[in-house]
């Protein structure tokens, strides 16, 4: 993996947890947090999605789609753990 990827990643990662935290109003982390919450989230994504037969497509818009879901997903989770 080249440098370009991993940035690629990173930005992306940024936008869809900014993107997330937006959604689930109240739960952005800044701007670590949020690229952590949006790569994991893209992860979980990853692992979800194709199970149940979702798919974004490809390029940009589509990485920050999935990313961004499986964020939200991640920051659902993270509140019903936190609730406990």
């Amino acid at each position: 993996m080249g440098i370009e990827s991993l940035l690629v990643i990173l930005i992306i990662g940024a936008i869809a947890g900014w993107l997330a935290g937006l959604i689930m109003k109240g739960y952005g982390f800044g701007l670590l947090g949020n690229i952590v919450v949006g790569v994991v989230g893209a992860f979980v994504a990853g692992l979800i999605f194709p199970v149940i037969g979702l798919g974004f497509g490809g390029g940009i818009l589509g990485a920050v789609v999935h990313a961004t879901l499986g964020a939200v997903i991640l920051l659902f989770l993270i509140r019903l753990v936190k609730r406990v």
